[in-house]
């Protein structure tokens, strides 16, 4: 399938599901890696990746259709078009759109990061780990209100070494 088909199917789902056209671009992405696709807010234009076509088959890719039409339509009504807007959700479980694109095969597991920091308070020794550098003086512990000192944790063969910074 090329764009010109893409943007045909868009197209249709939009009248189909919607009852109203879709009157940008629609193109495949092949760059995209952990989305189905995604719409673009300045030029209104949709992208889908052609992965989960391939993978997934025609009914999962309009779901995906689906999604983006719902961004597209609620966008351009001013309406919440946002993943955590009510108007959005209620849209995209009336067409039937899917809420997430099915897991590519390939692209690996999504792994935590570890914890690379570590807040220690002076006072009750309470510690917070955090994945980001944080700047200590401008945080209090939540416990007592004491001050607070940042470490570097360091991960060697299952023994963790603590570094002041």
């Amino acid at each position: 399938m090329d764009d010109d088909a893409l943007q045909a199917w868009v197209e249709r789902i939009s009248l189909e599901s919607f009852g109203m056209p879709f009157r940008h671009r629609a193109t495949f992405n092949s760059r995209l890696r952990s989305t189905g696709g995604r719409y673009f807010l300045k030029t209104h234009n949709i992208e889908i990746n052609p992965k989960q076509l391939e993978q997934y088959g025609p009914e999962e890719t309009a779901k995906i259709i689906k999604h983006e039409l719902c961004h597209y339509h609620l966008h351009l009504a001013n309406r919440g078009y946002r993943h955590r807007d009510r108007d959005f959700m209620e849209l995209l479980a009336r067409v039937g759109g899917s809420r997430y694109c099915r897991h590519l095969p390939g692209m690996g597991p999504r792994k935590p990061r570890p914890a690379r920091y570590m807040l220690k308070c002076v006072a009750c020794s309470t510690e917070y780990l955090r994945k980001r550098r944080m700047d200590p003086r401008r945080y209090a512990c939540g416990k007592c209100g004491g001050k607070l000192q940042l470490f570097v944790l360091s991960i060697v063969c299952e023994n963790v070494t603590l570094t002041r910074l």
